[in-house]
């Protein structure tokens, strides 16, 4: 699945810039943000400061480098390994934050369904994860992921299916 921007108008200011980013990007970025953090208000801040870095930086986007949308998806991972960071600095990190989420205990599959997915992102690494998160969440090609993550595209192809193995043998374990 790929996404596009709306192409940019030819007098785009800098805020009309930003709200068509915003609303091409803020819902994937989003999602994307809160498996890789595993905090929706994290998520959330992470979401925004990414949105105001973006701003700050629009004159340094080089469309020969990549896409708007993979330069502002590799923003929001070093803002969220910023978070990440942080986090280590004040609060250790739980380990496996899957158990809180299957505590909510609702009998529907589709949660059923979706804590035993968590569960088993749980247990990858967390570039595994990562990569997981910025396919599916992000919607990005594997051109934009191999630059989001600084890696040649049949690197970021590989390397993306072997964590979509991994993560379908944890699933089958959860069963």
């Amino acid at each position: 699945m790929t996404y596009s921007l709306p192409a940019p108008q030819r007098a785009d200011s800098p805020g009309e810039w930003l709200e068509r980013l915003y609303w091409a990007s803020r819902d994937d970025l989003y999602a994307y943000l809160a498996t890789l953090l595993g905090d929706h208000s994290a998520a959330e801040e992470v979401t925004a400061l990414a949105f105001e870095r973006a701003f700050r930086k629009r004159r340094l986007f080089n469309p020969r480098r990549g896409s708007e949308r993979a330069w502002l998806f590799g923003i929001a991972r070093n803002a969220a390994l910023d978070e990440l960071r942080r986090r280590r600095r004040t609060t250790p990190l739980a380990e496996d934050f899957a158990a809180e989420r299957l505590a909510a205990d609702d009998h529907s599959e589709r949660t059923v369904r979706r804590a035993a997915v968590q569960a088993a992102l749980a247990r990858l690494a967390p570039r595994e994860r990562e990569l997981i998160a910025l396919k599916f969440h992000g919607g990005l090609s594997n051109l934009d992921l191999a630059r989001v993550l600084g890696v040649s595209e049949s690197n970021a192809g590989t390397l993306l299916h072997r964590a979509i193995t991994k993560l379908r043998k944890a699933c089958d374990e959860q069963a």
